[in-house]
């Protein structure tokens, strides 16, 4: 008897749903299914061994069917798994446009292998076709020699210039973040001339979401509309379209940071950049904020959870232990700290055992409320919240939030406390854990805003360091307290 081949595909076109039975499936019908039914491809380990097979046989054909008339980025999705020979076979076949948008798909550390095993040549070519932006962050992590041998081996002049300009600027900056590449128009230029002059501009603008228009110095005056300019006769000129009233540019200078808080602030998709001079010279789209953003967040994850530098999956063993180390001795050194408050009380342990029982709630609950109020503190600075220009209103905030719930917990282990001993130790486990908790919410609380008024990370606040910081003065509280209320 044989086994049962077909294959069942149900899908949903124009609101009618269909349900396509094939006796002998194979993956090129149902690749060419996923496309007529608009489905989202999904890569498979059966499409990588085919695909492989092909790529050995050289077969481009079947390649240019079933691989290149996908969406980018999963061509970008496939490449990731392949071998860099394979991945340079299929990429080679993709126009020019199409290789920019594959290669910034690329998983980082798979972009830079395959930049590597390029020559210069080939790198330099590559470079022409993203934007310049793009160019300057990849060309940015090679070393300056590198950099010098891509560049003279760029054929466009004019796009080397624009990337050797945007390597000047930290990357940090509205000037790291911009691109050379947008629309722009002068104010005396009538609208049959802009159109000609925008058409020629087009050839290194990817996305147009609105035109700059600037005056004879270059000087940012304001932005136009494309829809206005196209519904406008072909003689009126520039300066009677444009808008001029609350342009929203930043400068070169200015931080990343504010460029997304101005773009958040103002719901922009994009925004021009201007020298000193109010001089363009350039602009920062949603995308490249976007990604400045995601970069920010993955640091600010990495530093709460005690890594101190950014790490790829790619990095060397020695490279992600030495970014581990310094907050794995922090946290031992606050261990050797704790020990040492628990031996300074040792002998009130020894006399009362029960006391030990409750160290790691007081140690764990004191790290959880710090972390809590720390991380709140921290979000709201990452956007810019100005509530936090006066410490003590937050401060008194965070101690009522740590007083409603240091009550509430306290009450919770009090009758713990005194079904496993008596209600005077009940008494006193509750209210240290009462007093741990509210301590705990305010150095939470003040950690990051002293931070962040020293220019230091305040993320810093929400890993090792405050949890490290709350054991230790937890422990000493917890102690304090039962050698008071019970007089030992």
């Amino acid at each position: 008897m044989k086994a049962d081949t077909s294959l069942s595909i149900i899908f949903k076109k124009n609101h009618f749903y269909f349900n396509i039975k094939i006796n002998k499936p194979n993956l090129s019908l149902y690749v060419s299914l996923q496309k007529v039914c608009s489905m989202r491809f999904e890569l498979t380990k059966e499409f990588l061994e085919i695909l492989r097979q092909k790529i050995g046989e050289q077969n481009t054909i079947w390649i240019q069917e079933q691989v290149l008339d996908l969406h980018y980025a999963d061509i970008a999705e496939i490449l990731d798994k392949l071998t860099n020979d394979e991945a340079k076979f299929i990429y080679f076949l993709v126009d020019d446009d199409t290789q920019a948008d594959i290669l910034m798909e690329l998983e980082e550390e798979v972009r830079d292998r395959f930049l590597a095993s390029l020559s210069t040549k080939e790198f330099a070519d590559q470079l022409e076709n993203l934007d310049s932006d793009d160019a300057a962050d990849i060309l940015g992590e090679l070393p300056d020699e590198k950099i010098q041998e891509v560049i003279a081996q760029m054929d466009d002049d004019g796009a080397a210039e624009d990337i050797v300009d945007l390597l000047n600027y930290d990357e940090d900056t509205a000037g790291g973040l911009m691109q050379k590449e947008f629309f722009q128009a002068q104010l005396d230029w009538p609208v049959n001339r802009a159109l000609v002059e925008l058409r020629k501009q087009a050839e290194d603008v990817e996305k147009v979401y609105n035109i700059f228009v600037v005056n004879e110095s270059n000087h940012l005056v304001g932005v136009l509309s494309l829809k206005r300019l196209l519904f406008s006769s072909s003689r009126t000129k520039i300066e009677d379209l444009y808008q001029s009233k609350n342009i929203i540019s930043v400068k070169t200078s200015d931080s990343a940071e504010e460029v997304a808080k101005v773009m958040e602030k103002y719901d922009l998709v994009s925004v021009p950049v201007v020298d000193y001079q109010n001089k363009l010279v350039g602009r920062i789209t949603l995308d490249d904020v976007v990604d400045f953003i995601k970069e920010e967040a993955d640091k600010d994850f990495q530093l709460a959870t005690g890594i101190s530098e950014p790490m790829d999956s790619g990095a060397s063993i020695w490279r992600i232990s030495s970014a581990r180390l310094p907050w794995l001795v922090v946290g031992m050194l606050g261990g050797i700290l704790g020990a040492k408050v628990i031996s300074g009380f040792e002998g009130n342990i020894t006399q009362i055992p029960a006391l030990a029982f409750f160290i790691p709630l007081i140690t764990a609950t004191g790290g959880n409320v710090g972390v809590q109020s720390s991380a709140i503190v921290v979000q709201s600075l990452a956007r810019g919240d100005k509530h936090f220009g006066n410490i003590f209103p937050k401060l008194l905030k965070e101690a009522g939030v740590g007083l409603v719930n240091g009550i509430l917990l306290a009450s919770i282990i009090f009758g713990i406390a005194y079904v496993f001993e008596n209600a005077q130790f009940g008494f006193v486990v509750s209210i240290s854990l009462f007093t741990v908790i509210v301590f705990a919410a305010i150095i939470g609380t003040l950690i990051p805003l002293i931070l962040n008024k020293y220019k230091i990370d305040p993320a810093l606040a929400t890993g090792p360091f405050i949890t490290t910081l709350n054991d230790v003065t937890g422990l000493f509280i917890y102690f304090t307290i039962g050698m008071l209320l019970l007089g030992q």
